[in-house]
């Protein structure tokens, strides 16, 4: 890949596809603006380069039709109070108006079009609409690592209508990072998975059990691996179907001697409720009316130690149901475990990140991924068609 960095952008107009797809309350008023500064590096290159800057993203799930909650004006409005500067919300994404806008933008303008998947042809991947989102363009950078693994036509098929197509520096943060974790880590090298599914997560685990020195399992995905041991999980959530795929998972890491750490006390509780009465209790004594919602204080010492002399960490999905308090300590105190370790440090995105938030400990990670799905696919040792993108395009333009 080439970067932005390594190409010419004074009074170009340079289409930035970004992640802005943040979370909001019923106001809509964003209560996380974690991805609108993680582009914010890139932004500033581009303006200090005296570049014209188009920013598209995408905002939930509109399935192609415009809808008012989903517009993404709060975030121009965050991006302007982040940049100290009008940052234009155009009516739409493509179309006469838009090419308008575009057309009359002088060196240091910044406009932010409006959700691409107000149209169904975004993740249709389709050539005609990709077409008319690089119009007018004269540099395309992909900054959203968050949907690299997705085909959408502001992902990959733009790639084919842009005259030069880079990547952004949190793209390139990203791929660095996971190639320190993955391909040439420090080790030992530690994977933490939690998080509530298996199936989710299989494809990764299996692919990591040839790259990693310990497995450390915990959050509801932990119950189906206790399962297939033969342990009694009560009405936990548990994906029955699955439990010989976790055998054989088991059975791989003996193989190939990775060591492989599962709970060994639980929280558990007769409800998933703020009122429910809980209990820690050893895994071999879970009663069959009652679920397991979060590891025990012993199972936090336990993977705390396996972390000791971890040289690389990475983690994805919290230890249990971390949205109640009561079933939150084991989140919270492996966030702190981690935390406090001399490894590199690199989190997977998603509901990990929430809980890094909400301990406070965010800063001293030594990098959080913007992407959950991204991650995993990467994890899974799957190539991504937004990175596979700009690759063939450097390939194909050797000489830019």
């Amino acid at each position: 890949m080439k970067y932005i960095d390594e190409v010419e952008i004074k009074e170009k107009a340079v289409f930035i596809r970004v992640d802005f797809n943040v979370p909001m309350d019923q106001n809509l008023n964003i209560t996380d603006d974690t991805r609108i500064r993680a582009v914010l590096p890139t932004i500033h290159h581009c303006l200090e380069g005296d570049a014209k800057v188009i920013l598209a993203s995408h905002m939930g799930r509109p399935k192609g039709s415009r809808k008012e909650e989903l517009s993404l004006a709060p975030v121009a409005r965050r991006l302007a109070y982040r940049l100290h500067k009008q940052v234009v919300l155009s009516p739409d994404c493509v179309g006469p108006e838009v090419d308008r806008q575009k057309a009359a933008m002088k060196p240091g303008d910044v406009i932010l079009l409006e959700n691409l998947r107000f149209h169904e042809e975004e993740e249709k991947n389709d050539p005609r609409f990709a077409r008319d989102l690089m119009q007018g363009v004269d540099v395309y950078v992909d900054d959203a690592f968050a949907v690299a693994h997705r085909a959408h036509a502001s992902v990959e098929a733009v790639t084919r209508y842009a005259p030069i197509c880079v990547a952004g520096f949190l793209m390139r943060d990203e791929v660095h990072y996971f190639h320190r974790a993955m391909e040439d880590p420090a080790r030992p090298l530690a994977a933490l998975i939690g998080g509530a599914k298996i199936s989710s997560k299989l494809a990764a685990l299996k692919n990591m059990l040839g790259k990693v020195d310990k497995v450390i399992i915990g959050g509801a995905m932990a119950n189906t691996f206790l399962k297939a041991k033969g342990y009694e999980v009560g009405q936990s959530l548990v994906e029955d179907s699955l439990l010989e795929a976790a055998r054989e998972i088991m059975a791989a890491a003996l193989k190939k001697k990775v060591r492989f750490y599962l709970p060994v006390d639980c929280v558990i509780a007769d409800k998933l409720a703020r009122s429910a009465e809980t209990k820690i209790i050893p895994v071999q004594e879970v009663p069959k009316d009652w679920l397991i919602l979060d590891i025990g204080p012993a199972t936090v010492t336990l993977f705390g130690e396996a972390l000791q002399n971890a040289k690389t960490i990475i983690w994805n999905g919290p230890m249990g149901a971390f949205e109640y308090d009561a079933f939150s300590r084991g989140t919270m105190a492996m966030v702190q475990k981690v935390a406090d370790s001399y490894a590199l440090t690199i989190v997977g995105g998603g509901d990990t990140d929430v809980a890094l938030h909400k301990a406070g400990e965010y800063q001293k990670f030594s990098y959080v991924s913007t992407g959950g799905g991204a991650f995993i696919e990467l994890l899974e040792g799957k190539k991504l068609p937004g990175i596979q993108a700009l690759e063939k395009w450097a390939r194909e333009h050797p000489d830019v």
